[in-house]
This record gives structure tokens, C-alpha cells and sequence, in this order.
């Protein structure tokens, strides 16, 4: 029988700095869910876009050019091959995040200021 995933019990285990984990596989992506009280490093995904889906708190995404900040019930996709990090502008952000099922992250330095 398919049963439903609890998924909001995950973001009360302990966090530190970054905590990510796959819910589902939908076709070929996978949903995740991101509870983060600390920044994740600047990188891109030359092979899959990514979609965040705000839960709780506030997740800043920061690009070459600016930031955007995500709040509860917002959503945003990053395309393909745009270098991006995220970080929590509250004391922790809880977010879903959907990219294709084995997309390849790479760690780059951070913009020129």
C-alpha cells in the first residue's frame, strides 16, 4: 500500500548547518527537504535546474548579481549552470528542493566582490 511521508517530523532532528534529504523520486527528479541554520557553499548544477520551495523561515539565495529571499509559500527555480548558494536569513530556513536524481553539484568560489 502507498503511504503518506511525514516529512515536517525530519526538520525537528538536530541540525547543524545543513541538513538535506531525499522524500520521493518523481520521474526523474527528486524532492528534498532542507533544513539549514548555517550558509551552503557557492556552486552550480550544469545538468539540472533547481527549485526551492519555501516551508519555514526565510532562505536567501544569492547569485553573481543579487539575492533573492524566499519566504514561506514562495518558490523560485535557478536554471541550469547558475552559480548560486543559499543561507537562511532567520535562525534556520526549512525548504523543499526538486532537481533532476543524480544532478552533478560543483563547488566554485564565490563571485568577485
Amino acid at each position: 500500500m502507498i503511504e503518506p511521508v511525514e516529512f515536517l517530523t525530519m526538520v525537528d532532528a538536530a541540525c547543524d548547518g545543513y541538513r538535506n534529504e531525499v522524500l520521493t523520486t518523481v520521474n526523474d527528479h527528486d524532492v528534498h527537504i532542507s533544513v539549514m541554520n548555517a550558509p551552503y557553499f557557492w556552486h552550480i548544477h550544469p545538468d539540472s535546474d533547481e527549485t526551492f520551495i519555501a516551508i519555514d523561515g526565510t532562505l536567501i539565495i544569492d547569485f553573481d548579481d543579487g539575492q533573492v529571499q524566499l519566504r514561506r509559500g514562495q518558490m523560485l527555480t535557478v536554471p541550469a549552470g547558475v552559480r548560486h548558494r543559499t543561507r537562511p536569513a532567520t535562525e534556520r530556513s526549512i525548504n523543499l528542493t526538486v532537481e533532476r536524481t543524480n544532478a552533478t553539484t560543483i563547488r566554485c568560489d564565490s563571485p568577485p566582490d
